[in-house]
């Protein structure tokens, strides 16, 4: 489980196809303190498990086995060497939830439509598959490569976003263009409303 608080941004060294899994490296500095094999960490708001650590200090780096399902759904698929991603720690029992509970599992692809500076701020918006626009509702959360963020505007086929200076200057969402691909997960609450709802439903038939 993670807050959608991105810690810091990792530089990708390496994406290396096997028969097996695809191999992502990763290079991170401050999620890489206590990180062992067999812990979770959130690469582009994807939960993926840490299967080999080496390295000490700024070199340390750490290696993800990628199924090719993860690899389809995701755009860790785009990553190449030398690109910036958003990285998170699991959520500690003790810590403080400054976003919203964001599980890592990716429900789909959003396309980048605009991204521009506007006074301060910068506005995203993001074309987006059904099966995400059905949770999102205006002033939901919503996670975006693992960003906890706010929506703002809600259209037929998609959304809109507001970013602040800070979080345009502390993630990745600093390299992206218009036509870039980017993970979405909505928020959890509303699966399990829409779940609970459709049982009721059956019940009553």
């Amino acid at each position: 489980m993670f807050t959608g608080i991105v810690e810091e941004t990792g530089v990708v060294e390496r994406v290396n196809p096997t028969d097996q899994a695809i191999e992502l490296t990763v290079r991170p500095r401050l999620c890489a303190q206590g990180l062992k094999v067999g812990d979770s960490l959130a690469v582009n708001g994807c939960c993926l498990t840490a299967v080999k650590v080496a390295g000490r200090g700024a070199k340390k780096s750490v290696q993800f086995d990628l199924l090719q399902e993860t690899w389809r759904r995701t755009d860790l698929q785009f990553v190449q060497p030398g690109s910036l991603v958003n990285l998170e720690r699991s959520l500690r029992a003790d810590s403080r939830l400054g976003g919203h509970f964001v599980t890592g599992h990716i429900d789909g692809l959003g396309r980048i439509k605009r991204w521009e500076r506007t006074g301060q701020d910068w506005v995203l918006d993001l074309d987006a598959p059904a099966e995400v626009m059905r949770y999102v509702v205006f002033k939901g959360s919503i996670a975006v490569d693992g960003i906890s963020l706010t929506v703002a505007e809600v259209f037929k086929q998609g959304l809109r976003i507001w970013i602040i200076p800070h979080t345009w200057e502390v993630t990745a969402l600093r390299e992206r263009e218009v036509g870039d691909a980017v993970n979405l997960e909505a928020d959890l609450v509303g699966k399990y409303v829409e779940q609970m709802l459709g049982k009721m439903d059956l019940r009553r038939r």
